[in-house]
């Protein structure tokens, strides 16, 4: 969070649905005047629905934890120490593995208990404990590599490399478990193009592809499972941070700029833009033999702007990419309204 939003009024809390629009103005106002960012007017604010489902997911590409309630910070979704994304699976030369490429990936699946991490695998005779803290007193910080881009970590250590590889390793590789070690975001390539012209330098989160937060409109996620054939896909397949239920209808996400969740500020960067990802079932971690839901959205999602589309291809879109706009730690909880303008 930049310097400017520790000015934000910290003693705001959450009024009742009706409102609740209004009650968010003191938080946000400060930051508004200071800040380049046009944050809506409460009046502007339109209630479209509750938060239905709230997701973590600990281990970059691997299975989510659900959660009740959080706490929203610049990095991302945070409880504890359970962290959205904090930690990753690399090669021997520390660059990132993700479940485009090892889909059973998304059968390793994290919980978090005060600091300790803990994994579980079908294929796994035991699980792993990890004592986060531990990790954090006792290494000292490396660097690995997302998207090319460098970034300072932890290794989680030997034990840790050796249980992943046993339940992922299908040659001779050696996979690694690293742990983010810096409080400020990671560096992210591309900033002050067409695609990126609304990101700042603090965007990008720790070890997120884009951004620390991601939602998904549930009545877009109905549509799309109308026009499937022998499949339905869940949130899980397009791993979001909110699911969002109400009023809504499909894709009229498409033309909102800022979403109020509680006391949350989040201003809309760009929209999901899909990849191979969404084609593993997250529960057996199976990738679709007909590469779907990709190939149906692909017939009726793919953006039309030709200098976007000349720099996402075929991807199509699915959901928001937002970034925290409002002062760090609000919390946010299942059942919460959402707002948006």
């Amino acid at each position: 969070m930049s310097n400017q939003a520790q000015y934000v009024t910290a003693g705001v809390v959450a009024a009742g649905a009706a409102g609740a629009a209004g009650a968010a103005y003191f938080a946000y106002r400060a930051y508004r005047e200071t800040n380049n960012t046009k944050l809506p007017r409460p009046e502007d604010w339109r209630h479209v629905g509750t938060l239905k489902e709230l997701y973590a997911y600990p281990i970059k590409s691997c299975a989510s934890v659900k959660l009740e309630r959080g706490e929203c910070t610049s990095l991302g979704l945070k409880n504890g120490w359970l962290r959205d994304r904090v930690l990753m699976v690399v090669d021997e030369k520390n660059n990132f593995l993700t479940a485009r490429a090892c889909p059973e990936m998304v059968l390793v699946r994290p919980t978090v208990r005060n600091s300790i991490l803990t994994l579980n695998h079908p294929d796994a005779a035991e699980p792993l404990h990890i004592n986060l803290a531990e990790v954090i007193a006792l290494q000292k910080p490396q660097t690995a590599r997302v998207w090319g881009v460098e970034v300072p970590v932890f290794d989680c250590g030997s034990e840790a490399s050796k249980w992943l590889t046993s339940v992922l390793d299908h040659s001779a590789k050696i996979y690694k478990l690293v742990y983010y070690s810096s409080q400020t975001s990671r560096e992210m390539r591309g900033l002050g193009t067409e695609l990126y012209k609304r990101f700042r330098k603090e965007d990008a989160s720790a070890l997120s592809d884009e951004v620390p937060f991601n939602l998904i409109n549930q009545a877009s996620l109905d549509d799309l499972n109308g026009r499937l054939q022998d499949l339905t896909v869940s949130p899980c397949n397009f791993r979001p941070n909110f699911v969002l239920s109400g009023t809504a209808k499909p894709y009229e996400e498409d033309n909102w700029r800022f979403i109020k969740i509680g006391e949350n500020v989040f201003e809309i960067l760009k929209p999901c833009t899909r990849c191979l990802l969404t084609t593993v079932d997250p529960e057996t971690g199976v990738r679709n033999a007909k590469t779907e839901p990709l190939e149906t959205l692909r017939s009726y999602r793919l953006i039309e702007d030709p200098v976007l589309r000349k720099a996402v291809g075929n991807s199509p879109r699915m959901g928001l990419q937002m970034a925290l706009r409002s002062e760090s730690g609000h919390q946010v909880a299942l059942g919460d309204p959402i707002y948006i303008a």
